[in-house]
């Protein structure tokens, strides 16, 4: 079971942010509010991967427990996966899902495997997503040693997106990092 880190990354809404503090190369990937799996899958035809590094049971970090609206020392599902392109990480992904969102049709969500999230979650008539947050994430962070710990060289700071979805009204945490090299080509239009 996974514990709590308590070195958290300082989210803030995209409105926050000039969009020229924002990397030209990752403005587009960062603002949208389409399916980034979707997106990877279409940049990548044939060459898309989600390998899964870990699924766990544990209790959250305190900001994704906050957005999350959960208890301190809730149990969730913790899920960090690498999306790949041609055999590469380009984003890696952490997802928070509570033990109170997973009654249900939702009990799927434990047992998704290398299946991407991304096409489920936007597969769902009844989905809604919450407000984009940004972050720039710098060593020191605990999603930052997470994100980058399969690097060589590691950047001084890489940046992520994340957002609540809720299904059937129940929320889960979406966090989006993407990792140098990134992006593998220009976004689709």
């Amino acid at each position: 079971m996974a514990t709590p880190d308590t070195r958290s990354t300082c989210w803030k809404p995209n409105r926050y942010f000039l969009r020229s503090s924002i990397p030209q190369s990752l403005s587009g990937w960062l603002l949208d509010t389409a399916s980034l799996t979707l997106r990877l899958q279409r940049l990548c035809p044939g060459k898309f991967q989600v390998r899964v590094l870990s699924q766990v049971w544990g209790i959250p970090c305190i900001d994704e427990a906050r957005v999350l609206e959960m208890r301190p020392g809730h149990l969730a599902i913790i899920r960090q996966v690498h999306l790949l392109c041609d055999g590469q990480p380009r984003v890696y992904a952490r997802t928070v899902i509570p033990v109170t969102s997973l009654r249900g049709r939702l009990q799927r969500l434990a047992h998704l495997g290398a299946r991407p999230l991304g096409g489920m979650l936007f597969a769902d008539p009844g989905m809604q997503r919450g407000d984009v947050e940004l972050a720039r994430i710098g060593r020191g962070q605990s999603l930052y040693r997470a994100a980058t710990c399969h690097l060589r060289q590691r950047p001084a700071a890489i940046w992520g997106r994340r957002s609540v979805f809720r299904l059937s009204g129940r929320p889960l945490l979406v966090s989006e990092v993407f990792l140098p090299g990134f992006p593998a080509g220009a976004p689709p239009a």
